[in-house]
């Protein structure tokens, strides 16, 4: 009850400083709906990364044995809780769309991550979708972003040629084929 609270009052409160951040004037009704839609999303997104933010600074017992039932270090909690406080503020705030795009990835690198570790350690499905809906929902938020909050890019029509595609794609071919030429043998050393 309560966080569905929060989450309406958030919402409400993304779409009338939206109108302040000078998105345009009257809306069709797709638009409202798109408009809502985001902002469900992003609440969403910014209300789970700070819970788990908060969950992984206090060490809360649920964290912790997921953690060693993954195998994982308890310091790796300090590790990921600063991103993802940055994470929920960095979404909500208005402006800095290249931060955003940080944001937005750092998320789906949890999420993706978390499913990831869930799923590969045999856990039960129920355990390893919750992350997996995250990580729509970041997705869906990403995508339904307002034009103010986006990054824009200043040759909006120029077409990229084969050669500009090509190039990265065999730099890359021959990055992996270095990376098996020189794999170490044995051990690191101590």
């Amino acid at each position: 009850m309560l966080v569905g609270l929060l989450m309406l009052g958030a919402v409400l409160a993304g779409i009338f400083c939206g109108q302040k951040e000078g998105e345009d004037g009257p809306k069709t009704g797709m638009q409202w709906a798109r408009l809502i839609a985001y902002w469900l999303l992003t609440t969403a997104l910014a209300f789970e990364m700070a819970a788990g933010a908060i969950w992984d600074l206090l060490r809360i017992e649920f964290v912790r044995v997921s953690l060693e039932r993954l195998g994982y270090p308890l310091y790796l909690l300090n590790i990921l809780w600063p991103p993802k406080i940055l994470c929920a503020v960095v979404v909500l705030i208005p402006r800095f769309p290249r931060l955003k795009e940080w944001a937005y990835a750092g998320a789906m690198i949890d999420y993706l991550g978390a499913s990831a570790s869930l799923l590969l350690s045999g856990r039960p499905g129920g355990e390893w979708v919750a992350p997996l809906v995250f990580a729509v929902f970041t997705m869906g938020s990403w995508t339904l972003r307002p034009v103010n909050r986006k990054m824009l890019v200043s040759r909006a029509g120029e077409r990229s040629g084969a050669i500009a595609w090509c190039v990265p794609v065999v730099i890359l071919g021959a990055m992996v084929a270095v990376a098996f030429a020189t794999l170490p043998s044995g051990a690191p050393p101590q």
